[in-house]
């Protein structure tokens, strides 16, 4: 199981349409195949969803856990970098 209670997410979204969202293994993520075998389940779950579209599906992997931060400098720090 997962440590962190809200896990890494690959989001696959068609235009600005987000269509699912499935939970990561975070020491997995950086091995060979790991996100493709998501991706293609994914691809062909939706398939005919797709085929509507003239653009592909495009994907996101993200932290879905918010990030408390002190103060307001903090947050114009953390976008310069």
């Amino acid at each position: 199981m997962y440590s962190n209670p809200l896990p890494m997410q690959l989001m696959m979204y068609i235009g600005n349409d987000l269509i699912e969202s499935v939970p990561l293994d975070l020491d997995r993520i950086s091995k060979p195949g790991y996100l493709g075998s998501f991706k293609r389940c994914l691809k062909m779950k939706y398939r005919e969803l797709i085929q509507e579209f003239p653009d592909p599906p495009e994907f996101l992997v993200t932290n879905p856990q918010p990030q408390v931060l002190n103060n307001p400098i903090d947050l114009i720090n953390k976008i310069r970098r």
